[in-house]
């Protein structure tokens, strides 16, 4: 008997899970997925520790204990200008993934289109399938990632349900700037197309730049949901924290979903990390923290073969091997994992048509002691 007719025929591994497997096959030195290998503020493991150890072990409200929703509405006013009513415009979710995901399936319904940007980051299209949403992709330009704002406004038609932006932008540590978010306010002005913007690389921007979230444009605000993550932020991936805001008609609206797909969220690791968020510095200074181990990587590889753009956010960095080997992205990041012992992304899978660019990405959220060794082996390739 077929039982099975798959929903997502064409979804296979992930490249992150192919590629750390292989990277754990051959002991290769793993600048491939992103996630820090150093631990986390002590201070910060202490204040969930104390929370296990006053009780906070049982479900959380719906919503994300109030608390949390509280300071984060004063973070973000704070540092973009808009405020949030904590009470009905934000959720604290299981990671910034579980909130991409609720927001489109709350939204897209069969036929909706939704227009992304490749590279894209792996999870939105599914989540957009599942829904029998129409993925309308777009490719950003060039070396440095540039929206085709021309192509852009072409794309959009009656049927355009979302745009997914996502800025600092994984895999290509690039960034939006305020131009290109008031161009994307001007075009979607008279439209009702709601804006989901990922934004969990936030606080990761460099060489005095700044982020332009979604919050600081009135335009783009009242129609956005916004996405952030405290694993990335608080080096912690593995606690899948992060939170969602938007206007209460549409947060109204992703609660409903929200509380069907996960409930409530973790409930101690809520109390610490509201108790932590109240000193900004826990934050504010990750950007020149993240700079200096980018510096550092890139100064221990400059006289490698491979072409540099440093990136100007995330922890991710691309490099260019098009004058080392002709071969694909895919082929040359596994031999690089056999031969060298050293593990990093093909972008190819991120892009339309899996257009071969020959670029890799490299993550650089490591400890001095994991990049000098990546930099002795790019060194010699």
């Amino acid at each position: 008997m077929n039982l099975i007719e798959s929903k997502l025929p064409k979804v296979g591994t992930t490249i992150f899970t192919t590629m750390g497997k292989l990277a754990y096959q051959y002991d290769a030195v793993n600048l491939s997925q992103g996630f820090p290998n150093f631990n986390a503020d002590s201070k910060l493991l202490k204040l969930v520790q104390e929370a296990i150890s006053e009780g906070y072990n049982q479900y959380a409200p719906m919503q994300g204990i109030y608390s949390l929703r509280e300071i984060i509405s004063e973070k973000i006013e704070n540092l973009y200008g808009h405020s949030y009513n904590p009470e009905n415009e934000i959720t604290i979710t299981a990671s910034a993934t579980q909130g991409i995901f609720t927001a489109i399936s709350t939204f897209v319904k069969p036929n909706d289109e939704v227009i992304i940007f490749k590279p894209a980051y792996d999870c939105y299209e599914p989540a957009i399938t599942l829904c029998g949403g129409v993925i309308v992709p777009i490719q950003l330009l060039d070396a440095d990632f540039k929206i085709d704002w021309e192509n852009f406004k072409a794309a959009i038609t009656p049927k355009t349900k979302m745009v997914i932006i996502n800025t600092p932008h994984n895999p290509t540590g690039t960034i939006l700037s305020e131009q290109d978010m008031l161009k994307l306010q001007y075009i979607l002005e008279d439209t009702n197309i709601i804006l989901l913007s990922d934004e969990v690389y936030e606080h990761l921007v460099f060489d005095g730049k700044t982020h332009e979230s979604a919050a600081k444009f009135q335009g783009l605000a009242s129609r956005s949901i916004l996405c952030a993550s405290f694993g990335k932020t608080f080096h912690v991936t593995g606690w899948k924290m992060g939170y969602c805001a938007a206007p209460k008609e549409l947060m109204l609206e992703f609660r409903k979903v929200h509380q069907y797909v996960v409930f409530c969220v973790n409930h101690p690791v809520q109390h610490g990390v509201a108790q932590y968020l109240k000193n900004p510095k826990n934050y504010i200074g990750l950007n020149t923290f993240y700079q200096q181990k980018r510096d550092y990587f890139l100064n221990a590889i400059q006289n490698s073969r491979f072409k540099i753009s440093p990136c100007t956010g995330t922890y991710f960095q691309i490099l260019d091997y098009s004058s080392i080997t002709d071969e694909n992205d895919i082929s040359f990041a596994e031999r690089l994992i056999k031969e060298y012992k050293i593990a990093s992304i093909p972008i190819s899978v991120f892009n339309l048509d899996n257009q071969d660019n020959k670029q890799l990405r490299f993550c650089f959220a490591k400890t001095e002691e994991t990049l000098d060794k990546a930099a002795e082996i790019l060194n010699r390739i």
